[in-house]
């Protein structure tokens, strides 16, 4: 396992690229959940600068019709891991990325402010990586030793706290594969 290094709430040696859709964590609210997501953009199509371009608002909808339905969207992660296991961060670990929506862990409301996103790149209905798994893995484990209030057991999927409206990660996504090391 690699060894991820967590320093001013950016890993270091990793491409960080400022999204604008990000706001502070409210006040006395320690980080506590990691949510695991899946996207592609446009859907099923992987590869591409669009994901990373969607996040920092700069996604030209020109290029395919389904981003005109998404253009007016604010979203952003803090991490995104593409198939090739290369992982990107848009917002640092102490801010609010916009990732969660309407959503909800355990009766707490709003898991935005306590939580950080990560978006794997994939569809609800396909196979993730081995670069993926591995690169996902280092970085939960890293997470939850640099975090005190992360642990194996607050790792959780989008579909997790908002179902019915959210079904990623998806059906394939194999969560042992992703027993942390810490």
């Amino acid at each position: 396992m690699s060894i991820i290094n967590i320093k001013d709430n950016l890993i270091e040696g990793v491409t960080f690229h400022s999204s604008p859709n990000f706001d502070s964590r409210p006040k006395d609210t320690d980080i506590s959940l990691i949510v695991i997501h899946s996207i592609s953009l446009p859907p099923g199509k992987y590869g591409g600068n669009e994901i990373k371009d969607f996040f920092l608002n700069e996604l030209d909808t020109s290029n395919h019709e389904y981003f005109e339905s998404i253009k007016n969207l604010k979203v952003s992660s803090h991490i995104l891991i593409k198939r090739t296991g290369e992982t990107l961060q848009f917002v640092p670990f102490n801010k609010r990325a916009w990732h969660a929506g309407i959503s909800s862990y355990l009766g707490k409301e709003n898991c935005n402010d306590y939580s950080i996103g990560i978006e794997l790149e994939g569809t609800d209905d396909s196979e993730f990586t081995d670069e993926q798994y591995n690169s996902l893995k280092n970085l939960t484990s890293s997470l939850i030793r640099s975090y005190p209030n992360l642990s194996e057991d607050r790792l959780v999927g989008h579909s997790d706290i908002a179902p019915g409206r959210k079904s990623d990660p998806g059906i394939f996504f194999d969560w042992k594969r992703l027993i942390v090391d810490v």
